[in-house]
């Protein structure tokens, strides 16, 4: 007599287990259309690529105020890269209503590989092979998984170096905070540099020992700023000419994803 309620329970039981599974295929852009083929999963962690696209990439790291988006504005118009906002790319995701917009409103951290494979689409989609990355790694978790998941290494990393007191500044001439009420301005802005001084130096300092990191002074005027920039971007492409590494192919391939 037990028997009957027993199998239904289990039955129930594997759905679910089924359906959960699925769902967080689809959320982290691992699923593909069915076919003979292995899952994109299997083929990564095989070794074997689905496609391969030549980048190179570079870095733009500093705390909120150091004038990133401006400068990647001007390496775009200037040097040809695209410039990818990882913040951006995950407001856009939000907007389409996803899982994403879920687990931020509940407070859930967004994993890194989400950000990952959106910056990966974005990379294969584009027609271009330069790229500059900004808002992303955050910490050294992120910085780990970009590395072992794309197995992208930067070509050189920009550290825009701004005080405290300057930030907070900047941050505070902003429109979009100027209508806020100040002291719960002041709090905000002073904890994101907070979280970007304990989450985000031991990414940059992974990269000096590296020897790949172009410390800026971001405090000047940004025409003064955009000036060391330039200096650096040309130093780098001669220096890939005279070693005969042309700029675009001087990073790993990365490889193509999935993500609904």
């Amino acid at each position: 007599m037990l028997k009957q309620p027993f199998y239904f329970a289990a039955s129930t039981g594997v759905l679910l287990i089924y359906l959960l599974r699925q769902a967080i295929l689809n959320f982290m852009g691992s699923t593909v259309a069915e076919a003979p083929t292995a899952s994109v999963t299997d083929k990564l962690e095989n070794g074997s690529q689905i496609s391969e696209k030549k980048v190179t990439v570079v870095l733009v790291l500093g705390g909120p105020g150091s004038g990133k988006g401006t400068q990647c504005a001007n390496i775009v118009e200037h040097f040809g890269f695209t410039h990818l906002s990882a913040g951006d790319l995950l407001r856009a995701k939000i907007k389409s209503g996803t899982m994403i917009q879920n687990m931020i409103e509940e407070g859930t951290i967004v994993p890194s590989e989400v950000t990952i494979n959106l910056l990966q689409r974005a990379m294969q989609e584009n027609e271009n092979d330069k790229f500059v990355i900004d808002e992303f790694p955050r910490n050294e978790e992120n910085r780990a998984a970009l590395e072992n998941v794309t197995k992208i290494e930067p070509a050189f990393v920009l550290f825009f170096n701004c005080s405290e007191e300057e930030m907070e500044n900047r941050l505070l001439n902003r429109n979009q905070v100027k209508e806020w009420e100040g002291g719960m301005v002041t709090t905000y802005i002073r904890k994101r540099v907070k979280v970007f001084i304990e989450s985000s130096l031991p990414v940059i300092e992974y990269y000096q020992a590296k020897g790949k990191v172009h410390e800026i002074d971001a405090g000047r005027p940004r025409e003064e700023v955009f000036e060391t920039i330039k200096g650096i971007f040309q130093a780098f492409a001669k220096e890939s000419s005279e070693t005969g590494n042309d700029v675009d192919n001087c990073v790993n391939g990365i490889k193509e994803v999935h993500i609904d």
